[in-house]
């Protein structure tokens, strides 16, 4: 706590204090930076009262009422997980000034907030120094503004849990500075904007879960390079994955500091997303940079898994689950070395289970259940020590599961089928291969050394004649060797 000269007092961080009580009135005006987070505190902002402190944190409380109005002077103001009610738009949107606002930072999700976000143009072109908005788990309705593209700065847009309906608006494209965009669990149709993937190219999390989205996933989502965390989960997506999913280059180079930076915003203010993956959601903040995630589950998506998927050899969970896949499962998957979490479940999906899955010695999690999968279940520490609901539905048998492999046709050891790109192939494990060559090879050296050189060829006879005598000096007691004369 600090005080200026007139005896205000100028900073207050109380955060994390586990102090109760209810705020006055008065209060709001005595500081220029107030941290006041994670506490008990309760109590409303005056309707009359203009909040001016540069920075104000009240998130994880128990605050209530309508929002505040702001002074042009506020940079951060995070009112998250309160219980605050009511519209945004005489907050954001005060007709009584033309004034720019220097609002950075303007996280009022997990309230009770209601009502339409603002479409006019000009209330959203006052906040052009945004670069994190979150409204999320609120419940907001309506479409979202084209006047959103009026943001031109915006890093992070979070409109998740909500009840906004209408379709994702083309002016989104003109945030190019874009890494983040959440809108996930809410009522949006149609189709993902065309020019997304050209006007976004910095974009690293694109999250749009639990909507009713259709169409195709457009090919031009394959130049979002940066991408990192892709969820089109709980859909309505139809045809199939695009064989250019291999230009997500963050998920395909391996690690070497180039994407390494977290979503760290203007006064360190830290960005989070939540990821599904092993079957639960887990929520990512400061390791967020590290995650790289596809899901595109619970979809109408068809045909075969593309072979090109496998080249992302940095992606630590893969949900392809709930959606009409046929075809093998890409022999390749062994490349996707940093794989964690892998589920094919719920497909129709044939053949073996590839051998080259045993490789992956990261994978803790995996579930290929009701597929149409045949065969021995190939044998790693990863594999065996997976529950047997990860395979049932199938026609597999060994370990996990309970059904033996005595009726299987047993293809001869390190040889099994696999079919790639429609056509049905001998797969052969080279280390059984290349065994066997040492072995002739070692052989055939010496047989030709023997043959060739006939010093060895004395040396070699001479040898095995000496251990002959000895052998029937040995012996020579039982009369069990013969003369050799």
């Amino acid at each position: 706590m600090a005080r200026d000269t007139k005896g205000y007092i100028s900073d207050l961080d109380l955060s994390n204090t586990g102090i109760s009580f209810h705020v006055p009135s008065w209060f709001w005006e005595m500081t220029e930076y107030l941290n006041l987070s994670r506490n008990q505190l309760h109590g409303n902002i005056p309707a009359d009262v203009i909040i001016s402190a540069s920075t104000i944190d009240l998130s994880s409380n128990l605050f209530s009422g309508s929002l505040p109005r702001l002074a042009n002077g506020v940079i951060k103001l995070d009112l998250s997980n309160n219980s605050f009610s009511g519209g945004i738009s005489h907050s954001l949107c005060d007709t009584a000034t033309n004034e720019t606002y220097w609002l950075q930072i303007l996280h009022v999700g997990g309230n009770l907030l209601s009502g339409e976000l603002p479409a006019d143009d000009d209330c959203w072109i006052k906040w052009n120094h945004l670069t994190y908005l979150n409204i999320g788990s609120n419940n907001m309705s309506g479409s979202i503004p084209n006047s959103i593209g009026l943001l031109p700065i915006l890093l992070s847009l979070n409109l998740y849990n909500n009840s906004l309906s209408g379709q994702i608006p083309s002016s989104i494209q003109n945030c190019t500075n874009l890494l983040k965009i959440d809108i996930s669990n809410n009522k949006l149709v149609g189709r993902i904007p065309s020019l997304m993937g050209i006007s976004l190219s910095k974009l690293r999390i694109l999250i749009l879960h639990s909507n009713k989205l259709s169409g195709e996933i457009p090919t031009g989502i394959c130049q979002l390079s940066f991408l990192q965390i892709l969820d089109l989960s709980d859909n309505i997506f139809s045809g199939k994955i695009p064989r250019c999913i291999s230009n997500f280059t963050a998920m395909a180079t391996i690690f070497q500091g180039v994407f390494d930076y977290s979503f760290r915003y203007s006064y360190d203010f830290l960005d989070n997303a939540s990821v599904a993956t092993k079957g639960i959601e887990l929520h990512y903040d400061t390791i967020l940079y590290l995650v790289t995630n596809i899901d595109l589950s619970r979809n109408n998506l068809s045909g075969e898994i593309p072979k090109q998927i496998t080249s992302l050899v940095e992606l630590r969970s893969l949900n392809l689950s709930q959606n009409h896949f046929t075809g093998l499962i890409p022999y390749g998957i062994g490349d996707m070395k940093q794989l964690e979490s892998l589920d094919l479940s719920r497909n129709s999906l044939s053949g073996e289970i590839p051998n080259s899955i045993t490789v992956l010695s990261s994978l803790n999690y995996m579930n290929v259940s009701y597929n149409n999968l045949t065969g021995r279940i190939p044998e790693s520490t990863q594999l065996q020590s997976l529950n047997e609901s990860s395979f049932i539905g199938n026609k597999l048998c060994g370990p996990p599961l309970t059904s033996g492999c005595s009726n299987d046709k047993g293809h001869a050891p390190g040889f099994y089928y696999y079919k790639e790109d429609g056509g049905k192939k001998r797969e052969i494990d080279w280390f059984y291969i290349f065994l066997t060559l040492g072995y002739v090879v070692g052989f055939s050296a010496v047989c030709n050394a023997l043959i060739f050189i006939k010093s060895w060829r004395d040396a070699y006879f001479g040898w095995l004649e000496n251990m002959w005598n000895k052998l029937c000096l040995y012996t020579s007691r039982s009369k069990r060797c013969l003369s050799t004369s």
